[in-house]
């Protein structure tokens, strides 16, 4: 029988468009390949970091039922300066619902990339508690409060390296494949501002504050128009505009074999509920791009580089 080939798999940064991974590894997974190595940046880090864990199963049950409602009820308001959300009830459910492990444990090799803020450099979290690291490489500036671990003071990782490729060097894989959520605006994806549906609870400023906070991360059809910027907005196209470049710059210093795009217009930083449809599009982006392993429509020139060393 003909063995499988191994797949090095790095998973980009971009909020919900980030569950278009799970798409892509069904595919993976339906066509005989392995992945043998997991490297991932904010949501590719969470998706990433549960697949290795062997509960990518219950994860997507779990996600794709989830509504804004329930988005609502997970956010655990932080009082103090370094963000909106403390992140703890999201973890919290998320470790009840997969079980936390330690990085050692993982059957493959697993690293979650965030960001010392400090001394300005990417950190590689390869070893201790999977959650934890997870919880530091999602830390969104803004959204999330900053995570303190070793001394370190860290955020999302996407901030400095939303396709952490590097991780992947000393594999010994046939095949290298980066995510890449960053990829350029498609019309398809243009569509209405929908409305945020909060359940009743005794704290009407509550509601009105989360749900402005939601409003803002959401697209429009008329985004190609003046508008009225809120300062959610302009801090997410910002992000957005962040990433997608620095996506380019280590796409081209560091090309793994083939890359899977998904539009940065595909769906809302936050927009969690539309797990079905990015699930979907991740499936289809694979199978267009990834069918070029026979086709070589997709796949990049390889360069011999040489990785700088990093503090895991």
């Amino acid at each position: 029988m003909e063995s499988k080939k191994t797949v090095s798999l790095v998973l980009g940064s971009g909020g919900a468009k980030g569950l278009a991974h799970i798409g892509v590894i069904r595919w993976l997974e339906a066509h005989g390949f392995s992945i043998a190595s997991v490297s991932g940046s904010s949501i590719g880090a969470l998706v990433g970091g549960i697949y290795a864990a062997g509960k990518l199963d219950e994860f997507e049950a779990w996600v794709r039922a989830i509504t804004k409602a329930n988005m609502v009820t997970l956010m655990d308001i932080s009082w103090g300066r370094g963000g909106l959300i403390k992140g703890d009830k999201i973890i919290s459910t998320l470790t009840d619902l997969v079980g936390d492990q330690t990085i050692e444990e993982l059957p493959i090799c697993y690293t979650a990339v965030a960001t010392d803020i400090q001394a300005e450099r990417e950190v590689w979290l390869n070893s201790g508690s999977l959650f934890q690291a997870i919880r530091a490489s999602i830390s969104l500036p803004l959204f999330f409060t900053p995570v303190q671990l070793d001394g370190l003071t860290l955020i999302d990782g996407g901030v400095l390296n939303p396709v952490p490729i590097a991780p992947t060097f000393s594999d010994k894989t046939d095949l290298t494949i980066a995510v890449n959520l960053g990829a350029s605006v498609q019309e398809e994806f243009s569509m209405p501002r929908q409305s945020i549906a909060i359940e009743q609870n005794d704290n009407p400023d509550l509601q009105n504050k989360i749900s402005r906070f939601f409003k803002g991360f959401q697209r429009t059809e008329s985004d190609k128009q003046e508008r009225d910027w809120s300062a959610y907005d302009v801090a997410n196209q910002a992000f957005d505009a962040m990433q997608s470049t620095l996506a380019r710059q280590k796409l081209a210093v560091y090309p793994p074999d083939l890359v899977v795009d998904i539009a940065r217009n595909a769906c809302g930083t936050l927009e969690f509920n539309r797990a079905t449809e990015m699930i979907d599009l991740g499936y289809e982006r694979a199978e267009k791009c990834l069918k070029a392993l026979k086709s070589d429509d997709c796949k990049q020139e390889q360069q011999v580089v040489i990785p700088q060393e990093h503090e895991a």
